[in-house]
């Protein structure tokens, strides 16, 4: 085994596959080392936006239409109304089982010839090494991509938040047919649920809250249309919980150590972009290693984060407020066209400023509504 590697990433689960294989792209010798074996599985709501798919295939990663779903946009459900809108630009999401999005990105990591170290816990970190028990592997760069309990940001010092926001999601899947092409979102009195189709016969719901005493079957009776849908179909996968955050850190490295994913903060699952956003920070973190300029990641890493953070800020805004939920439902099939750019927003096609504009028409629609 080697005794020493350029970059060394400490967690093994997508975010810190992504940034092993952006930094091997970029020609560093790269080792990962996390304490599970693959598949790693962890609950989340599966759906990968085009953003997400577009970042996915500049780390050379392709995902086969026998192991997805597409969907081609988003619909919200609330109170009896429902609206919905497609991608800009004729685009699609796709939905993929996360062990399954695991094994892609392992494959693809070890066809670099990326060093993985698998049941392999790591113990600490010094200014240029790894350790791992008795063994210590120098590396010239160091990646905390271990979720968001971190112990690499522990050990760094960077575990400084600026805000830290928490709820609970739980994860299911159920054997039957999908009945739309798109990610739905159920909006109830003190939950959401999404919905979206993982393979041609199994649909993975996902349950967010604050309360973390409520599982799905509970939650179910207060989506009775979504309730009727699944009414029999066989559970398919053990339901999985997690706690789901929105989460900014004052910093996201020191020295020549660096965070990545989960470990350097989160957004709401509200927004399905935990992932995406993963995928895109490693392939900025790999060109600011190429440059040897983390102050540039730190700036970089911020920018990604604004849209997912406002679209949280703005989604979550409907949390707990069924009235508002229906008038702005009201709203969007009024004038489907503010639904349609938001929409663009969340994926990226168009810029903050558009959403300014449509912010005033959608506040003078809800004081109308």
């Amino acid at each position: 085994m080697l005794d020493s590697t350029d970059v060394f990433v400490i967690g093994g689960g997508p975010a810190g596959l992504a940034a092993a294989i952006a930094a091997r792209q970029q020609g560093f010798a790269v080792a990962v080392a996390d304490g599970a074996e693959p598949p790693i599985d962890k609950a989340c709501g599966e759906g990968l936006m085009p953003d997400g798919i577009a970042a996915l295939r500049r780390l050379g990663v392709t995902l086969s239409p026998q192991y997805t779903h597409p969907f081609s946009g988003i619909r919200f459900l609330a109170s009896g109304l429902s609206v919905d809108a497609p991608f800009p630009n004729n685009a699609s999401g796709l939905g993929v089982r996360r062990t399954t999005l695991h094994r892609i990105l392992t494959e693809r990591a070890a066809s670099l010839g990326i060093d993985l170290r698998w049941r392999t816990a790591v113990t600490g970190i010094s200014s240029d090494a790894v350790h791992m028990g008795r063994t210590r592997i120098r590396a010239r760069w160091i990646i905390g991509a271990d979720g968001g309990t971190s112990r690499v940001r522990r050990w760094s010092g960077l575990d400084g938040y600026r805000r830290r926001n928490c709820r609970y999601a739980f994860r299911q899947h159920y054997r039957v047919a999908p009945w739309t092409d798109r990610m739905e979102i159920h909006w109830g009195p003190s939950a959401q649920m999404y919905v979206a189709a993982v393979t041609n016969k199994d649909m993975c719901v996902a349950l967010a809250s604050h309360d973390q005493t409520l599982r799905l079957d509970e939650a179910l009776r207060s989506f009775p249309e979504l309730r009727d849908r699944l009414a029999g179909a066989p559970i398919s996968s053990a339901e999985k919980g997690a706690i789901t955050t929105t989460c900014t850190l004052k910093r996201i490295y020191r020295g020549n150590v660096a965070l990545i994913g989960d470990a350097s903060g989160t957004v709401d699952a509200i927004t399905g972009e935990g992932l995406c956003l993963s995928f895109s920070q490693a392939l900025v973190l790999a060109d600011c290693l190429r440059s040897g300029d983390l102050r540039r990641y730190q700036q970089e890493h911020r920018r990604l984060a604004l849209r997912p953070q406002l679209m949280a800020h703005l989604m979550l805004t409907l949390d707990r407020r069924p009235r508002l939920q229906r008038r702005t439902l009201q709203v969007f099939r009024r004038r489907p066209e503010i639904f349609r750019r938001l929409l663009a927003l969340h994926v990226g096609a168009v810029s903050p400023v558009s959403l300014a504009i449509d912010g005033l028409t959608l506040g003078w629609g809800l004081l109308t509504a």
